[in-house]
């Protein structure tokens, strides 16, 4: 049963405030940079859907929140200029400083990463980022802020869920513990002096809830595992303003106006309208209260002490020898304590302990044997002590003894082997195992299968497969000896291609099904699902279609496409609103695409110089993946055109795929042609595609293929509808999900390579030696540039004396005392002047720039490694 505690709180405070907990503590001052809370993302605005709980967090109980944001999000949309790469992420570093601010942030750290493109792939985002140098920046910056709370993004591949971040949420996880641990990373204590720090809390934002609306939304929402400590804030409190959370996170929102946010909606009047925001606890080294929905409860322990009255600081928490446990099988739970107590378990009916829990040296060891059913179960602890108790818990799984789960994805597996790797095996396996399958097509299924016990295990596999599929056996028969894992395959075929395809059939595109495995004990029945794809022929065309934008006779004699399911946005109101055709051919060695749109007003038409992130205002998106195998979209083909620019014509690019870039660069042999209907209804594109300008060979039995059409109504650069073939959120980073097409009688070329070269994908970034904004704040808050190492003190430089500013200019002198580069800046909320100067030794310059009012800011970067920041008025 639930606590009452937090909602007497609020019954308290009217609905309205944030009440403290009772045993909340006095606030306290720490040095600047010192934060309670940080949040790591990877882009600007990634923060803004929890903004609301940060504001409230800060306002009601004094929380300093801090953000680190990974990348400026230089790859991202721009539809306020045609600023891009680093120019854009500067652009976007002031968004956020300002959007923030709202929320009582003034502390934003960005480790100059580059943002590439969307991404669903955890894995090539790893790679572009070079996960361990990319870490240690994150370790380097808890062990400077000291935060005693961790708030992250979802690590796990949710659907649609962005590779960049759920890295971010991945870096997070691994930080908090390796912080804390003196091994890591030895040279931040040994030659810059830090020390370990053991962040009391870390949680991650919770996307999969259900719940309602109003202020019950905080105590009556239900989490996908159970066993899970879910924490929710309702936006709909008022703030001190008289506006609601909701509203002042809606305004902040609005200041991203590059990311087409300008104009979002308003929240409901009415706060009962206003959901919450979700966050799971990932681990806690402190005591806390199972069920305690205050909305400060997230930091309960950590920010203030938690209920029973142990001292704030005080940890208390339980590890276990496995996660996976199986009935009658003993493991150990071993409680963790860093004052002298007496600790009690709390278990589910039927389980049996052994151990005093008396704590010798911080331990208390148990030996716990489950019993029941399969499942997730939580553990439960209580400490007693001299000064108080404190509760704790912990998850665990009881197993069954065979396990059958559909085999995963490559990014599921891969997550799931970090999960167990990293500690948090809890977060696994939260992911739907889903395969796609082509409309009226085959596939091979392999159930993967474990042993949990001690004994040698034989069965059944059986799949209970959903209405218009069929497998090639209605069971299959295993043997497994004691501990090890095997599988058995099933073919499984789409017996009535008349089912709808993509995010139209089953429920939201899953044809769901359940796996039951058979073994000595109680029957594994484990849920699993299919997607169908739809799936096309490419004909041979008679003859080479002419690239005109319009659809002759005979030039394209295969099947018409149907492009008008929605995927992402608003839908269409009507086929005039929105809505698209497609027809494909192949011709010699390319592939011709012509689209037709229907649509009845027109969007943003951009300068040929601006011919880059088409999903701005009306385009055509096409994607190949030639193998019909790829993993991400990096070794995949994918091209935007623009209908018409402002010299009457169309452009294209390539974007998010093996080489993003120019169209003339990327795909040279490519051509584009476009009728734009007047007066204005919609538009028709055509294409050749060269497929040389492929990264790998086209398999003919096996081309993965979407179109997508995007849709703008208005003249700012933001689009409101996304429709196209093959349709789920996300799809345009899916390819798994991208319709199957076939191609008879083609053959691709001898030696054409079936793999794709390594991807061409911009790494300049955005760097923090060139954002006066982010050298104001070091030079402010003693915390190095970019969570990099401080300049050694016989390698750094600062500005001496006081600057002159006369004749619209600013000069200062600059003392160094080792070799590097500074950069420096006056700045009143923008650059009016700027030098680079290359410093060869110690000694001191004169440097000279524009600006006369502001605040002159320099950043040295030291060539023996690490900066230093100065700020200073100008009078």
């Amino acid at each position: 049963m639930r606590k009452t505690l937090a909602l007497s709180l609020t019954l308290a405070a009217g609905l309205m405030g944030l009440a403290p907990p009772a045993h909340a503590a006095s606030p306290d001052h720490p040095r600047p940079g010192r934060l309670d809370v940080l949040f790591v993302g990877a882009h600007p605005d990634d923060e803004s859907f929890n903004l609301s709980t940060y504001g409230q967090w800060h306002e009601k109980a004094h929380v300093r929140t801090g953000v680190l944001t990974i990348t400026r999000g230089e790859g991202g949309g721009n539809a306020v200029g045609t600023e891009e790469g680093p120019a854009l992420g500067l652009l976007r570093e002031g968004e956020e400083r300002a959007a923030v601010a709202k929320a009582g942030i003034s502390d934003i750290h960005y480790l100059d990463k580059v943002d590439f493109y969307y991404t669903v792939s955890d894995k090539l985002t790893r790679d572009i980022w070079d996960h361990d140098s990319t870490l240690a920046k994150v370790v380097r910056l808890v062990r400077e802020t000291r935060p005693k709370v961790i708030t992250t993004m979802t690590p796990s591949p949710i659907p649609s869920q962005h590779g960049n971040h759920q890295e971010a949420g991945r870096l997070a996880v691994e930080a908090y513990y390796l912080a804390a641990d003196p091994k890591a990373f030895p040279e931040q204590l040994t030659k810059e002096h830090l020390r370990p720090w053991r962040a009391a809390r870390l949680l991650h934002q919770e996307h999969l809830v259900k719940a309602g609306t109003g202020p019950s939304c905080e105590t009556t929402f239900t989490p996908t595992d159970p066993s899970a400590d879910v924490y929710g804030v309702w936006d709909g409190r008022a703030s001190a303003s008289g506006k609601t959370w909701a509203q002042i996170e809606t305004e902040a929102a609005r200041l991203y106006a590059s990311q087409g946010w300008a104009h979002n909606p308003d929240p409901p009047s009415d706060p009962n309208k206003i959901g919450c925001d979700y966050f799971t606890l990932v681990d806690s080294r402190v005591p806390f209260t199972r069920g305690n929905h205050d909305p400060l409860a997230a930091l309960e322990g950590a920010t203030y002490p938690a209920k029973g009255g142990l001292p704030l600081g005080t940890e208390f928490s339980l590890t276990t020898s496995r996660f996976g446990v199986a009935h009658g099988e003993p493991f150990t739970v071993t409680a963790h304590a860093s004052t002298p107590g007496r600790v009690a378990l709390s278990l589910p009916a039927g389980w049996t302990a052994t151990g005093t829990g008396t704590l010798q040296h911080g331990t208390a060891a148990f030996t716990v044997t489950p019993a029941g059913k399969a499942g997730r179960v939580r553990l439960g602890a209580t400490l007693t002590t001299a000064h108080g108790t404190g509760t704790t818990g912990r998850a665990v799984e009881v197993e069954p003894a065979v396990t059958g789960r559909q085999q995963p994805l490559p990014r599921v597996s891969d997550f799931d082997a970090w999960a167990a790797a990293t500690g948090v095996p809890q977060l696994s396996d939260r992911v739907k195992r889903v395969l796609t399958l082509a409309s009226g097509g085959s596939r091979q299924v392999r159930v993967d299968l474990a042993n949990t016990t001690k004994e040698a295990q034989k069965g059944t596999v059986a799949l209970n497969l959903p209405k218009g599929f069929a497998a090639d056996a209605a069971s299959k028969a295993y043997t497994l000896a004691a501990g090890t894992t095997g599988s058995v395959t099933f073919t499984v075929r789409n017996t009535d291609a008349s089912l709808p395809t993509a995010n139209q059939g089953g429920t939201g595109g899953d044809y769901d099904y359940t796996i039951t495995t058979t073994s000595s004990g109680a029957p594994d029945v484990a849920n699993a699902a299919l997607e169908l794809v739809p799936a096309t022929t490419i004909p041979h065309a008679a003859k080479e279609p002419t690239v005109d934008g319009k659809d002759s006779a005979a030039e394209y004699p295969g099947p018409t496409l149907n492009l008008s399911r929605l995927w992402e946005g608003t839908a269409c109101e009507s086929a005039a609103d929105c809505s698209a055709t497609g027809k494909v051919t192949w011709y010699d060695d390319a592939l011709y695409v012509l689209v037709h749109v229907t649509d009845d007003k027109q969007g943003s038409v951009l300068d040929p110089a601006d011919c880059k992130r088409h999903w701005r205002t009306d385009s055509v998106e096409i994607a190949l993946d030639p193998q019909g195998d790829a993993e991400n979209t990096s070794t995949t083909f994918k091209t935007g055109i623009l209908p018409t620019t402002t010299a009457g014509s169309p452009c294209f690019e390539r974007d998010a795929d093996n080489h993003q870039g120019p169209g003339a660069q990327t795909a040279p042999g490519m051509k584009v042609a476009s009728v734009v209907d007047k007066p204005y209804t919609g538009y028709t594109v055509e294409t050749k595609i060269p497929l040389a300008d492929v990264p790998a060979a086209v398999d003919p039995a096996r081309l993965g293929l979407d179109i997508f059409i995007y849709d703008s109504d208005t003249i700012d650069k933001t689009g409101q509808t996304r429709i196209g073939w093959s349709t789920w959120g996300g799809v345009q980073g899916d390819p798994y999900r991208w319709g199957l097409a076939t191609l008879p009688g083609y053959t691709p070329p001898p030696g054409r390579p079936t793999t794709a070269p390594p991807p061409v994908i911009s790494k300049t970034a955005a760097l923090s030696v060139n954002s006066p904004q982010s050298i104001l704040q070091a030079a402010r808050i003693g915390v190095p540039l970019a969570a990099g190492p401080a300049a050694p003190r016989t390698d750094t430089a600062r500005v001496t004396g006081r600057p002159t500013v006369a004749g619209g200019a600013v000069t200062f002198r600059l003392r160094a005392t080792g070799p590097g580069t500074a950069y420096a800046y006056v700045w009143n909320g923008k650059i009016l002047g700027s030098a680079k100067v290359n410093v060869t030794g110690a000694g001191t310059s004169t440097v000279t720039i524009p600006g006369a009012t502001g605040t002159l800011t320099v950043a040295f970067d030291a060539q023996a490694g690490g900066t230093a920041s100065t700020a200073v008025p100008l009078r």
